[in-house]
């Protein structure tokens, strides 16, 4: 029997990360780092990225960051190519966007945008990532939403349906591609405070503050998650903790699907 030590321990693994400037990504590095993983960064935000990479030195570990803004499939495309001769042994797709706007006033524009970032970007570093590990196999986390199953925000049917489909994406991938040695599961957050909720709750003013009553009114753990709480998921789906896993979905939302 394995040592637990061992099982968990990334040492030895690189791991791509993208919107690893603050939140989840943030948290995920750090516990990844943590327990030896090197790091390839990525987001849209330079100067996190900077920051990231700054606390994470306090790690014994390999930490590159990528500027790339995933709604540009050639930026993508750039990333994977310089990664190409050494690609990463495990994928964590945790960038995406939630910006609230009522269903019958979104145009296409608006919506082409978030697919772009939250479903396409998954479908494209995917299939990179396959690609190039055919022959090794590799481990594929994808960040979803427990909103894909059970919405509970108004105006976000657009993120909402995004969520879903790297749901179904996950799943697809899971089913064709566990021949070749991939282990690919989702994790679905809840409610979790990143800065990109703070800052959505600034925007709603008033509003944000009765529907965080009511949110942590229904959640049984009665508040909302705090982003290590995911990132500690992640590093099981990207461990060997979780080697017999494959296509499943994890929800990490303080009991809110269970209420």
């Amino acid at each position: 029997m394995r040592p637990i030590s061992e099982i968990i321990s990334l040492k030895g693994k690189k791991a791509l990360i993208t919107g690893a400037a603050s939140g989840i990504g943030l948290a995920t590095s750090m516990r990844f780092a943590e327990v030896g993983a090197d790091l390839e960064l990525v987001d849209i935000n330079d100067e996190g990225l900077k920051k990231a990479k700054e606390k994470l030195s306090a790690f014994n570990v390999k930490v590159n960051v990528h500027k790339v803004d995933l709604s540009i499939k050639k930026e993508i495309d750039t990333l994977w190519e310089k990664l190409d001769q050494n690609p990463p042994d495990i994928l964590i797709n945790n960038a995406g966007i939630f910006p609230f706007k009522d269903f019958l006033e979104l145009d296409e524009q608006f919506l082409d945008k978030v697919l772009e970032v939250n479903l396409k970007s998954v479908f494209w570093m995917c299939q990179h990532m396959i690609k190039r590990r055919l022959k090794q196999g590799g481990v594929i986390v994808n960040v979803a939403s427990i909103e894909a199953l059970i919405p509970f925000e108004d105006q976000l049917a657009h993120y909402t349906s995004t969520k879903a489909g790297v749901i179904a994406l996950t799943r697809a991938l899971a089913k064709e591609y566990g021949k070749h040695g991939f282990k690919i599961n989702a994790i679905l957050p809840g409610g979790i405070m990143t800065p990109g909720v703070k800052k959505a709750a600034m925007k709603l003013g008033i509003k944000a503050i009765k529907e965080g009553r009511e949110f942590k009114k229904r959640v049984p753990l009665g508040r909302l998650g705090d982003p290590d709480e995911v990132a500690r998921m992640i590093l099981v789906l990207a461990s060997d903790l979780s080697s017999y896993m494959q296509g499943a979905l994890i929800v990490v939302d303080g009991g809110l699907s269970s209420a």
